[in-house]
């Protein structure tokens, strides 16, 4: 599927490997509170410690927006690597990145050793994909692999910028898995092929709409973005959530969804509040009832939760972005439970897009029942919108 060079393709013995990760893991107090992203690197960096390779890890860690700030350095992680790896990782704790630490560290390295970068945003042109942080970065290694999918929709220095100065570019198998799953799910996906839609905005997911109903048998909506469909088929919302400049393309899509035969499922009901706060009044609405104002709704009710786990338990493979509802208050999760669990229980090719989703699923307990749960939110979401990823392109062709 993906017809580009990975590690399996190379041979990396005695030579210096770049590796960009995504270590964007959440830190409370300097300590690491989901540590997910840091196996999901594991399989790369073991196999390339094993062919030899001299492996130097970078990411980035937050927003510091080009200056170093302490509490997003990225040595807590090379201290939790060391233990997830067995052996020794060197920090090279230079506010720069590519500075005298981080050179000296490169240069004693011996084969099979271990190195991490410091954050590679505390650099203002990583970012801007600017060419003297590229060369820097390049000017460390031989080789470069890439298994960041989550900023692979982003153009940066460290993963798109520095393959322009290196002869092997690669990607990892984390990136490999990545595009696998969704590329098979979405381009050659075992039917019935359902896609839910939830998040709070029509106007984030515009694209991916409209270019899964050219794939999908039904495209279920939830979340806040139902609201915009609801008034566009004459509903009474309240005060929920409502993009009035997007009512038309709502229209749209259902009219599209009809011509091509495809199921286009919204709410029939839904958990309306009096206000946004899980102590709230909280009564089931139909559509036909509408909900007045000084309501909002706050998740899709029982008998849209129902009609959904329905739709998915008939599929073979199921795509899921974005919650049913505001899933962080217990009150108003239950239609985020019932689509994870109704997609926990099938046979199916289940894949979750990242993100709130794959929050939620790891929140509820259901994560370990997916056949694949994606690293990067925006980056599985401007795939299922059929585009080109940065990061994914600038590796070399098999």
């Amino acid at each position: 599927m993906l017809n580009k060079k990975s590690v399996d393709d190379i041979n990396v013995k005695g030579k210096k490997v770049l590796v960009r990760c995504d270590f964007n893991v959440p830190l409370q107090d300097g300590k690491i509170t989901d540590e997910n992203r840091l196996v999901a690197a594991l399989p790369t960096i073991k196999k390339l410690i094993a062919d030899g390779g001299k492996v130097i890890l970078c990411s980035h860690l937050g927003k510091p927006k080009g200056e170093p700030k302490p509490e997003l350095s990225l040595a807590p992680v090379a201290e939790r690597m060391a233990e997830l790896l067995g052996q020794p990782v060197k920090f090279a704790a230079d506010t720069n990145v590519v500075g005298e630490n981080a050179k000296a560290a490169v240069e004693a390295m011996k084969d099979g050793e271990v190195v991490l970068l410091e954050n590679t945003r505390y650099r203002a042109e990583e970012t801007k994909n600017g060419e003297a942080f590229s060369k820097e970065l390049a000017s460390l290694c031989e080789v470069f692999v890439n298994d960041a999918f989550g900023t692979a929709h982003r153009a940066h220095c460290s993963n798109v910028g520095v393959t322009e100065y290196v002869d092997t570019a690669v990607v990892g198998y984390l990136m490999q898995k990545e595009i696998d799953f969704l590329g098979n799910a979405v381009n050659n996906p075992e039917r019935p092929f359902v896609a839910i839609l939830g998040g709070s905005k029509v106007s984030s997911k515009i694209s991916v709409i409209d270019n899964l109903l050219e794939k999908v048998d039904t495209l279920i909506i939830g979340g806040g973005m139902a609201f915009t469909f609801l008034a566009a088929k004459g509903y009474a919302i309240g005060d929920s959530l409502f993009e009035e400049d997007y009512v038309q393309y709502a229209k749209d899509m259902m009219a599209k969804a009809e011509s091509k035969g495809k199921k286009l499922l919204i709410p029939v009901d839904t958990m309306a509040a009096d206000k946004f706060d899980n102590a709230a009044n909280t009564k089931v609405v139909t559509d036909e009832e509408g909900l007045e104002a000084g309501w909002l709704g706050l998740d899709i009710g029982p008998k849209t939760a129902e009609l959904y786990a329905d739709a998915v338990k008939e599929a073979k493979t199921v795509v899921w972005n974005g919650p049913m509802g505001c899933f962080e208050m217990s009150n108003f999760a239950a239609g985020t439970i019932a689509v994870a669990k109704a997609m926990a229980e099938i046979d199916a090719t289940t894949i979750i897009g990242g993100g709130d989703s794959a929050a939620a699923a790891n929140q509820l307990g259901f994560a370990d029942k997916m056949t694949h749960i994606s690293t990067g939110g925006g980056a599985s979401l401007e795939f299922l919108e059929g585009k080109d990823l940065p990061g994914v392109v600038a590796a070399n062709d098999k």
